[in-house]
């Protein structure tokens, strides 16, 4: 249909089969069968023919803008494949925080370097935050409050804390009824002042103030307080995507069990997909990011009760 297409177009604006077959290199009877099938096809004469000279037909006049319109969204159909086989094309630069980015990028970048065999993907695992102009990052995994008005940034799921420890420290220290009972127990802190939002707090209780609590352990790495935690040193107040595997096969016991149900505190950070200006804006970064919300899911599986969800661990 699409040779046919511009066969007729070629004949209408030539005026002769003949010539158009010179133009095309093919037998002039070439010509005239396809003009025949797409006037069959058609079911509609397109040229009155002559021995000297064809001619458009009224039908075959109304029909040459419609040709044209044709070809031209088949062009652009045809252009906008190229441009989704390119995104499968090529490298993607990525950065993220360095335990979410082991813990869940990680396995996203797996499922999408699988899905699409044709990317690379430089993945830069680190918690200090990255220029994504300067190191021509494409996409950037942000933990925050908030991001820079001047990137695309996409929400990927909310940031919920939940007070843990081992059943070995609580063996030991005993349950802690309420959060104002976590002041007579070794709660593992970080060493550099906190920022707000990750203090302890909780809805209702010391008229909202954070609890000053105390410990002989201090790290400012989650990784760190995750395995002081296990280890049995002492009471974590930990994001749920840092322990959730944990709290799951019983390694660690949720002191609190509401903050696993209660809809996330208000203030507490998010975690977001950014794109970089330019690079950013390829068709790479926004598969990439699609691959990341199947892998989160919605809610994000590690806060979900059922522990499924696209990203679950398998």
């Amino acid at each position: 249909m699409i040779d046919a297409l511009k066969t007729f177009l070629a004949v209408a604006r030539a005026g002769h089969f003949s010539e158009v077959a010179r133009e095309q290199d093919v037998a002039v009877s070439s010509v005239t069968r396809k003009i025949d099938a797409l006037e069959t096809e058609l079911g509609s004469s397109l040229f009155r023919r002559s021995s000297r000279r064809v001619a458009l037909t009224d039908a075959g006049e109304q029909f040459v803008p419609r040709a044209r319109a044709i070809l031209s969204e088949i062009a652009e159909a045809k252009q906008a494949l190229l441009q989704i086989d390119d995104a499968l094309q090529g490298q993607i630069t990525v950065t993220a925080p360095t335990a979410f980015g082991r813990r869940h990028v990680v396995p996203a970048v797996a499922d999408f370097m699988q899905r699409h065999p044709g990317v690379e993907v430089d993945l830069h695992l680190s918690d200090q935050v990255m220029d994504l102009t300067e190191q021509a990052v494409d996409v950037a995994i942000r933990i925050g409050l908030q991001v820079d008005s001047e990137f695309n940034a996409v929400r990927l799921a909310p940031v919920r804390l939940v007070t843990c420890a081992s059943p070995a420290y609580l063996a030991r220290a005993g349950m802690p009824p309420s959060p104002l009972d976590l002041l007579q127990h070794e709660c593992i802190s970080v060493a550099t002042p906190p920022a707000p939002s990750f203090v302890w707090r909780y809805s209702g209780v010391n008229r909202q103030q954070p609890l000053r609590v105390q410990g002989r352990f201090r790290t400012d790495d989650k990784d760190g307080m995750l395995q002081g935690a296990l280890a049995g040193l002492g009471v974590v107040h930990i994001a749920t995507w840092v322990v959730s595997d944990h709290l799951r096969d019983g390694r660690l016991v949720a002191l609190f069990p509401q903050e696993l149900s209660d809809p996330p505190q208000e203030g507490l950070p998010g975690i977001f997909a950014v794109r970089g200006l330019g690079r950013g804006r390829s068709r790479r970064s926004e598969l990439f990011i699609q691959q990341l919300r199947e892998s989160i899911g919605e809610p994000a599986w590690w806060d979900r009760q059922d522990g499924g969800g696209p990203g679950a661990p398998r």
